[in-house]
């Protein structure tokens, strides 16, 4: 099982020193052709994508995470935190495992 990150420089190189194989988009296209080539690794279960480049490809991303079961899809805030109107990483984990932490 691999996981791999979508998102900003700083995120994926923050990943990335922990063994997290990852692809910077700063543009639509490059978020499109990032999402892509990590489709394509069939070793991939679990795709990291930053709240800010998920927006970019809202489409695409939205239609692994509501029809296909995988690979997993997880949104996650960026370096600046997480944009308004969404949970935030405490948050999702209390939900996910039903416990407040």
């Amino acid at each position: 099982m691999k996981y791999s990150i979508i998102g900003d420089e700083d995120t994926v190189l923050g990943f990335g020193m922990v063994g997290v194989s990852g692809k910077v988009a700063t543009s639509t296209d490059e978020a499109q052709r990032a999402f892509q080539a990590i489709l394509e690794d069939k070793e991939t279960c679990i795709i990291i994508i930053t709240e800010n480049v998920a927006d970019m490809i809202r489409p695409t991303v939205d239609r692994y995470l509501f029809t296909v079961s995988f690979p997993l899809i997880v949104e996650i805030p960026d370096r600046k935190g997480t944009k308004a109107g969404r949970p935030g990483v405490r948050e999702m984990v209390n939900t996910a495992i039903g416990l407040k932490l």
